[in-house]
């Protein structure tokens, strides 16, 4: 800041005033001017140096990329132009296997749930097969139960008569012997 406070001193000065030791300090700046400029223009000289290895770097390395990817793009492309029919099939083939599949399993279904509406219904008639026999089964027994049991207590009753009408027989034998009448040593029964 300085600097440019005694410049334009220098400035405003009276072109006949310039003294030796202002004239001194001009060049001194002007030098120093002189110095910045050329230090800039190295730096720029050696960016652009720099610039221009990392743009030939930069270069090589794109050429040598392409120089690898190029083939592999042209492999890809030819095949894809080669298999692209084969996948359109294979993808046809798919999709057409996934309609079948899914009528096949929409049929399976509808057989299924068909097939278990029958399966109920015969159960339905089974078991209205074993309740009927079981209902049979239970009547003929009564029936039969009660058909042997008529008889039994016929037969029973029929024993019982038969006892205790020989019962009553032989307490009269036994009275009667008792009373004098001879007995038969032998009644031939």
């Amino acid at each position: 800041m300085q600097v440019n406070i005694g410049l334009s001193a220098m400035w405003l000065q009276d072109p006949d005033s310039l003294s030796s030791g202002n004239s001194k300090l001009l060049m001194f700046f002007v030098g120093m001017v002189a110095v910045a400029l050329a230090v800039q223009a190295l730096a720029l000289i050696l960016m652009a140096v720099g610039a221009a290895k990392a743009r030939k770097r930069g270069l090589a390395i794109a050429e040598e990329v392409r120089s690898k990817i190029l083939p592999i793009l042209d492999d890809s492309q030819n095949l894809l132009r080669e298999h692209s029919p084969k996948l359109r099939i294979i993808t046809d083939n798919i999709v057409e296997s996934s309609h079948i599949m899914r009528n096949q399993a929409q049929e399976l279904d509808s057989t299924l749930s068909d097939l278990n509406i029958r399966a109920r219904a015969q159960a339905e008639r089974v078991d209205g097969l074993v309740s009927s026999a079981l209902d049979t089964s239970a009547e003929i027994s009564n029936t039969i139960q009660r058909g042997i049991k008529a008889p039994v207590r016929e037969v029973s009753s029929l024993l019982a008569g038969l006892k205790a009408a020989l019962g009553a027989l032989t307490s009269r034998s036994k009275h009667h012997s008792r009373e004098g009448f001879p007995q038969d040593p032998d009644p031939g029964w």
